[in-house]
């Protein structure tokens, strides 16, 4: 990373016994799509707080571009701010919400007009500049609270969980357009969000955290595919978790055994004989087969169609139930119930995990 725009450096925060925030340090990149994830009470929420300066630190600094702003007030901050539930003001149009921030920081009126429509078209929302917040859709008034954030050119967007009051379909709707947005603007985003779908499809980076500390960073495809704990396997997607017994590692190639199955998996891990590990197996990774096809005998328990992949709950009689993502379309087996099948998995599919 070049010279980070802005820099976390050991970050406390507590509310009584409660470590919201615990030596969290973390450098943001100029023009990065940084996205906070994590469950409710993780910290998610109070390290964008404490960035924006609505809440004050009990230890550590920040730092915008190599200067201190660590007691400097969120007006002078220089940072947009978008909410879950838009704070517009109710009385004021539309145009006149985006041009607040103008306003307040005493721009003349032809600059703001300039900008207000700037950011509207940024938006498209040109149309609606004179209707009040009432006479606009969710989607539409977080488009202008987005327009409001933007208008006097900040160098860092903070967005708290923006999309979480939306429908399902137009929250995916915001969501391409935020990252196009992001694409053509070249801001700094600082993204708040639990959920995991939108925080792999929208971010350059993913910050994941719990219990006030930082469990892993990296790009969503890193996180995903090699998860580091049992946490961020099973919070970042769904996971089938098998505790093996390691009985030998030739290179990359670890022998393991799990009550009475063994196998190999392929890892980058340095293991020792006779060590318990834990392995993560992502439910895509498994295949699903007629009996005698794959290397484990199963039954179907339960199945859950999804459209364009169905969930499948199988049990083999040691490991016990997992599970497993199939496509629906064209495939050479259609699970139900009951069905007595096999299942499998390449070596390198399973991913070895540290202790939490």
């Amino acid at each position: 990373m070049t010279s980070p725009i802005l820099s976390i450096n050991d970050a406390v925060k507590t509310y009584g016994s409660i470590r919201a925030l615990d030596q969290v340090n973390l450098d943001v990149a100029e023009g990065e799509f940084l996205t906070l994830l994590g469950p409710s009470g993780s910290g998610k929420t109070t390290l964008l707080s404490a960035i924006a300066g609505f809440i004050k630190m009990d230890g550590g600094s920040l730092t915008l571009r190599s200067e201190d702003i660590t007691n400097r007030p969120p007006e002078h901050r220089d940072f947009g701010m978008v909410f879950q539930g838009y704070a517009l003001f109710p009385t004021m149009t539309v145009r006149e919400n985006v041009g607040f921030p103008l306003k307040v920081r005493k721009k003349p009126a032809a600059e703001i007009q300039k900008k207000v429509n700037d950011a509207l078209e940024m938006v498209q929302m040109g149309a609606f500049a004179d209707r009040m917040p009432s006479q606009l859709s969710g989607g539409q008034q977080q488009r202008i609270a987005l327009a409001r954030a933007m208008s006097f050119s900040p160098q860092v967007l903070l967005l708290d969980e923006p999309l979480s009051a939306l429908d399902k379909k137009l929250r995916a709707d915001l969501q391409w357009e935020l990252k196009a947005l992001h694409n053509q603007l070249g801001v700094t985003f600082i993204y708040v969000t639990h959920d995991q779908d939108e925080a792999l499809s929208m971010s350059d980076r993913i910050i994941i955290l719990k219990d006030g500390s930082i469990q892993q960073q990296g790009d969503p495809n890193t996180l995903y595919n090699r998860p580091r704990n049992k946490f961020v396997a099973d919070f970042l997607g769904k996971s089938n978790f098998i505790d093996v017994t390691v009985g030998a590692q030739t290179g990359t190639t670890l022998q393991c055994a799990a009550k009475g199955v063994a196998f190999n998996v392929e890892t980058d891990t340095h293991n020792a004989a006779g060590s318990d590990v834990k392995l993560a197996l992502r439910p895509e990774r498994l295949k699903l087969g007629a009996p005698g096809e794959e290397f484990l005998p199963a039954v179907v328990k339960q199945v859950s169609y999804l459209g364009e992949r169905c969930q499948v709950i199988v049990k083999h009689e040691t490991l016990g139930e997992m599970l497993i993502s199939c496509p629906t379309w064209k495939t050479d087996i259609t699970p139900v119930a009951g069905l007595a099948v096999s299942i499998g998995w390449d070596p390198d599919a399973p991913v070895v995990l540290s202790e939490d």
